[in-house]
């Protein structure tokens, strides 16, 4: 147990120099943000795995909102987490506005959340209004009931956390 500890302790501690390096390497960058200059939905499609989000992000009007000066996190769903979904589900959320709108809403938080930062049991707040849940077990994330696949993926204006599965607002 005490291993484990000294294990994680040592691994946040060398993020944190990673990112306190980052930022002392270009001052004008917020520490642990990417200095290329992407904002999050450029850095999403740079990925090449978000391109279902991407489009359902166009569909919705929210290209824009992420564009913004932020900061926001997102746990963004791959484009395998969308193929979980059935075609008739996605095309109906594709359909409304409203309801995507919502959906895609309940992945964004208006504010920098790292995954050094994140807490068991801990509760987030995001831009739809509802909370998220952080769950932390066997070395790995969760978020509500989705796997975090990829952590910490830097954008100019925020921070993408990959997910396998798509959330969905109560």
């Amino acid at each position: 147990m005490m291993k484990k500890i000294a294990l994680y302790a040592l691994l946040i501690s060398a993020t944190l120099m990673v990112g306190v390096c980052m930022g002392a390497s270009n001052s004008t960058t917020t520490p642990g943000m990417s200095p290329t200059g992407k904002n999050i939905v450029d850095t999403a499609i740079a990925a090449g795995e978000f391109k279902t989000l991407v489009t359902a992000l166009q569909t919705a009007g929210l290209v824009n909102t992420l564009n913004g000066t932020g900061p926001f996190t997102v746990f963004a769903p791959t484009d395998a987490a969308f193929a979980k979904l059935s075609k008739a589900t996605l095309a109906a959320l594709l359909a409304n506005k409203t309801q995507l709108t919502s959906v895609l809403t309940y992945h964004v938080v208006p504010s920098i959340v790292m995954s050094t930062d994140l807490k068991n049991g801990m509760m987030i707040k995001t831009i739809q209004g509802e909370n998220l849940t952080i769950k932390l077990a066997n070395g790995g994330v969760m978020v509500n009931n989705a796997t975090v696949v990829q952590a910490d993926i830097s954008s100019l204006n925020g921070v993408i956390h990959a997910i396998d599965t798509v959330l969905m607002p109560k």
